[in-house]
């Protein structure tokens, strides 16, 4: 039984994944999610009681991978400067993933504080990841360049989430020249 309703639950959130990065968080809806998955709407409520509640959970769950993802393309580079360039390039890579076009759904979404907050902690603990590349590199200030170096990393992302005209391997670039311009001015 607890397998089967693990499954279950697993299965609702690939739908609200899909459902998400398909038509925006208007689209994560119960009945839609109970027509994707086959289940009764009644039974949606039975594994969780809210939109927010599946949003939560979609941020505990994919959150960690996506940050281990870029956690692992920093680690297989030795210097500092390659540590940077590869954490913004896998995020700039992990755009097109639905994990992530569901998570940037959900940061665009009205959400309550709880789901927000949880949203903050995943998104503070990968800006984390950058602090002591960027202490390596004799940033004065390293958890304030970090905080700025994601938001390039953020205004990238919307680039590509636009459809913009550049290419996006021009994206990455541009994004990564500039951030390691600024760390290391």
């Amino acid at each position: 039984m607890a397998e089967h309703r693990s499954m279950q639950r697993a299965a609702l959130l690939d739908a609200a994944r899909s459902l998400l990065s398909e038509g925006g968080t208007e689209a994560l809806t119960f009945p839609a999610l109970a027509e994707r998955t086959g289940l009764a709407r009644s039974s949606v409520y039975e594994y969780f009681r809210s939109r927010a509640a599946v949003v939560e959970e979609l941020c505990e769950v994919d959150f960690p991978v996506w940050a281990a993802e870029v956690g692992a393309a920093m680690a297989a580079v030795g210097s500092a400067e390659g540590k940077v360039e590869a954490y913004v390039r896998k995020q700039l890579e992990l755009v097109g993933d639905r994990r992530h076009r569901a998570v940037v759904a959900i940061s665009a979404s009205e959400l309550d504080a709880g789901a927000r907050e949880k949203i903050r902690a995943a998104h503070g603990g990968l800006v984390a990841m950058i602090v002591e590349a960027l202490a390596d590199l004799g940033h004065r200030e390293p958890r304030l360049a970090a905080m700025l170096l994601q938001g390039v990393v953020d205004a990238a992302v919307r680039r590509l989430e636009l459809g913009a005209a550049e290419e996006p391997g021009v994206i990455a670039d541009a994004a990564v020249a500039m951030v390691l311009r600024g760390v290391r001015g």
